[in-house]
């Protein structure tokens, strides 16, 4: 909790707007004899006679200026249509605008200059392509095409209806005579993610390069991922030492923002001491971005100073704040923050709603759904996730069957999440489908889940069949959803399909790596895993927690216990502790092995206390090398512990039991009973003729159990047959083992 009354200063509520300022620069409107009137000037009324109309039940301000302009006895002016047409354009009203210019035209005025420009606009701004382009006709047939401003008008409204071709077309005939086209023609190629060649036009253009064409590359690349966000810094460096041209708000928003998703700190606070310079500092979209910046980086005293300094912060400012509190785990500030904002918007309960759901309070989550005066999407998709994930699948059910027919991708990507996170993911494969008959639109999160929900029933049919529609796609190459169908493989057995999904993923991280070397090792593949790494280090890919995770199962599997020591030791030159997790795979590593006595050796020089499931891996390892002396001191300090493993238990019946000390047996099985531990059953699953057919320990409800039995009594026969004598595992060979499985099945029945 930070600090009470120091945290956030009292804010006043307001209760009504505050007037407007008169424009820097510009005096005051005087009164009829105010300070601002010129001492020798006569007061007198400049103000435009207009006669009053009567205004007709639901016009707008629009109908009534329309109507004004149509009674005007002449209005073959070209400067009075400029103006309608103009008027439409910026307040948004495209199908006015043009019908204002279509008039023009025919009343014989002949659209100008600043006429086509703001047909152009209004063109570009509701992509009106075919439109624009009959105002393009009109234009040269004008003799107005070399007019700079109707130029860069041209320029931009074929950039805004994605027409890059007669985009580059425009510029090349018409940029040598009109340098106003070198902005407009970088700002497009940014909008078309070409930011190599806009970085190099606007490095070929001539100076002095305005603000407009710096701040839409470096806006580009600060979007860009973090490989080539770090360019924008360095292009924002470049800028300040460009002559004539100085930052604007959205450039240092821009720059702020890349900031944030590379974590410099350093760099941000340098930039927040240009925007104190330059008076930036208090500008609504500056404040956010520093606030977001601080709270990423883990300096809330900072955050709080940037919002401390604000008379009365914007909503934007106010929500980030919050945001970066509950990322941060201060969930009590964030509420604090909430408590004291004078007005609220969705975006704001939303953000509490995530609050709460993370401490697991689904009542408050739900009063504050309740409390919202108003919702969209996100609250109703936030509100449906907090409810699937803490099992509440009949009330996720109904509120996405109150918004489904809204066909929001996010909408029906929780709904599959959420079967998936309620163990019924046959219902989030066959809403899938339900999905693409409605022609919803599809998202790497989409594939993913469903991806994972097959992988979690085995269904290998199925997964291929999302693969399938995976390639349809534009997301088969996405590294994301290429890790989650190569795991989706593995965990159904396929490996050969698992690798060849991995060579087409275009630049693979360490998840999808790491999912390649869990994936081999846990299919039996351990050295080709252990040849993996090497290639993922020679594609300069730092291996993390799990990666090592997999490379310590692969090298215990494979007994290359001197191989498992180095990759262990190793983990420190990559910034990483091991986890009891890593040091139980060592033990498993050197149990395996025989290497009991140095197992035990590591275990008293961890750096952590060693818990019940390392000790019971010691305890396995016993069995497997049938030492009672060590079995027995291991699992008295199991039962020390406090613990209930019956694993402790079944590994010393065994030992005792393959010793023949049956007293011993019957001793430790009494006590097993004693202790009322139940055993979730064993269960295994396989898939014939997309039929799933699951099977569990002791279970005789299978239709065709009988057939089953039978043949598992031929298979046992063969192996009888071929068993040689050095194929032993651990002091039971492979049809004893079987054998005895099925008898105590049929003891049972």
């Amino acid at each position: 909790m930070l600090r009470g009354a120091a945290f956030l200063r009292p804010r006043p509520r307001p209760v009504h707007e505050p007037p407007c300022p008169p424009c820097r620069g510009s005096s005051a409107a005087p009164d009829d004899h105010g300070a601002g009137a010129h001492p020798y000037a006569q007061p007198r009324d400049t103000r435009l006679s207009v006669p009053a109309l009567p205004r007709r039940s639901g016009d707008t301000a629009a109908a009534v200026v329309r109507r004004l302009f149509d009674g005007t006895p002449r209005r073959t002016a070209a400067s009075s249509w400029n103006a309608v047409v103009a008027g439409h354009a910026r307040r948004g009203s495209v199908p006015d605008a043009l019908d204002a210019a279509a008039r023009m035209h025919r009343s014989g005025a002949g659209l100008g200059e600043a006429a086509f420009a703001s047909l152009l606009g209004a063109c570009a701004r509701g992509r009106r392509l075919l439109v624009g382009a009959q105002a393009h006709c009109q234009v040269v047939k004008s003799g107005w095409e070399g007019s700079p401003v109707v130029g860069a008008s041209l320029l931009d409204f074929y950039s805004s209806c994605l027409d890059l071709g007669a985009a580059r077309a425009l510029f090349q005939s018409l940029h040598p005579r009109n340098e106003l086209l070198w902005s407009p023609m970088v700002v497009a190629l940014v909008r078309f993610g070409l930011l190599s060649e806009a970085l190099d036009l606007l490095e070929q253009m001539p100076a002095p390069r305005d603000v407009f064409a710096w701040s839409a590359v470096i806006s580009g690349y600060a979007r860009s991922g973090d490989e080539r966000c770090g360019k924008a810094l360095e292009l924002f460096v470049r800028f300040l030492g460009d002559d004539g041209v100085v930052p604007n708000e959205y450039t240092y928003d821009s720059v702020l923002r890349a900031c944030v998703k590379l974590g410099a700190l350093d760099f941000g606070r340098s930039i927040h001491g240009c925007l104190i310079r330059s008076g930036y500092e208090a500008e609504q979209l500056i404040t956010g971005a520093l606030v977001d910046l601080y709270c990423s980086c883990d300096a809330l005293d900072e955050a709080l100073l940037v919002y401390n300094a604000l008379e009365v912060p914007s909503l934007i400012t106010s929500n980030t704040l919050i945001a970066g509190l509950i990322s941060m785990g201060r969930t009590e500030d964030a509420k604090m923050v909430f408590s004291q904002m004078p007005e609220h918007d969705p975006g704001s309960y939303n953000l509490m709603i995530k609050a709460y759901a993370i401490e697991g309070s689904l009542e408050d989550c739900q009063r504050m759904f309740e409390k919202m005066p108003r919702r969209n999407m996100v609250s109703l998709n936030s509100m449906m996730s907090v409810l699937l994930q803490n099992g509440r699948l009949e009330e996720g059910l109904k509120i996405f069957e109150q918004i489904k027919h809204e066909r929001d991708t996010i909408t029906w990507n929780s709904m599959i999440s959420g079967y998936i996170q309620n163990d019924q993911s046959s219902e989030a494969l066959k809403l899938f489908v339900v999905m693409r008959q409605l022609s919803i639109a599809c998202s790497p999160s989409t594939f993913s889940a469903l991806l994972h929900a097959c992988a979690s029933i085995g269904t290998l049919e199925q997964g291929k069949m999302v693969h399938a529609q995976l390639c349809k796609s534009s997301f088969d190459s996405s590294c994301y959803v290429g890790t989650a169908l190569a795991d989706m493989y593995f965990k159904c057995g396929s490996v050969s399909d698992a690798r060849d999904v991995f060579g087409f993923i275009t630049s693979p991280n360490v998840a999808s790596w790491t999912s390649l070397i869990n994936g081999l090792a846990q299919n039996g593949h351990w050295l080709e895993a252990l040849v993996q790494f090497g290639r993922m280090l020679r594609h300069h890919v730092i291996p993390n927690e799990i990666t090592f995770l997999g490379l310590l199962m692969a090298s215990a599997r494979a007994g290359l216990v001197n191989k498992g020591m180095k990759i262990f030791r190793s983990m420190e030159n990559y910034g990483l502790l091991p986890t009891l997790e890593h040091y139980t795979c060592i033990v498993d590593l050197l149990g395996r092995t025989g290497r009991i006595r140095e197992a035990e050796k590591f275990i008293s020089e961890m750096r952590v206390p060693a818990d019940g499931v390392l000790w019971g891996a010691l305890l396995t390892a016993c069995w497997y090398s049938m030492d009672l002396e060590m079995g027995e001191r291991v699992a008295q300090k199991l039962f020390c512990m406090g613990t209930k493993h019956r694993s402790a238990y079944i590994a010393m019946s065994n030992i005792y039991a393959k010793l023949g000390k049956w007293e011993n047996v019957v001793e430790v099985r009494t006590r097993l009973r004693s202790l009322n531990a139940k055993k979730e059953p064993g269960c295994s699953w396989i898939e014939v003729k997309d039929i799933v057919h699951v099977f569990l320990v002791d279970d005789q409800n299978h239709p065709e159990r009988d057939k089953i039995h039978l043949m598992l009594e031929d298979l046992v026969a063969n192996m009888s047959l071929h068993y040689e004598l050095d194929d032993d595992l651990y002091g039971y060979s492979k049809p004893e083992l079987l054998m005895y499985s099925l008898s105590e099945r049929k003891a049972q029945q």
